[in-house]
């Protein structure tokens, strides 16, 4: 009976052998086969999942960073309800519609520094809350 051994260097090697010996390398190789098995049957590995193709959650993911920026953006949310309504518009306006100054100016009919006054009373009272 001939065995094949394949080294890590990827050199095969047939080696002939007695059929005892043949048999018992062959349940050895089973039992191994088996034992292999049944523990990728229990666990999965991250990296033979992706390699599968599964997409994983990013592997930088900290809880403090998403609770902070939770935290901070509930701050946000507060602040800006207690903006008076025309200054929330403004905010709106600017920041959600993606309007410049000169476009909200005009539309108010006013002028341009007006305009950059309100949202520098709006930067500091908005400061002024979340310190």
């Amino acid at each position: 009976m001939n065995i094949k051994y394949e080294f890590l260097t990827g050199e095969i090697v047939e080696v002939e052998v007695s059929a005892g010996i043949g048999e018992v390398s062959i349940s050895i190789d089973k039992e191994i086969f088996n034992i292999n098995r049944r523990e990728t049957r229990r666990h999965n590995s991250m990296e033979v999942m992706e390699e599968q193709g599964f997409q994983l959650a990013d592997k930088s993911f900290d809880i403090a960073d998403r609770y902070e920026a939770t935290s901070t953006m509930e701050a946000i949310n507060n602040a800006l309800t207690d903006l008076l309504p025309q200054q929330r518009d403004l905010i709106q306006k600017m920041y959600f519609r993606e309007m410049s100054i000169a476009q909200i100016a005009r539309d108010e009919g006013v002028g341009e520094s007006a305009i950059r006054d309100r949202l520098n009373r709006i930067y500091k009272k908005i400061k002024k809350f979340l310190d």
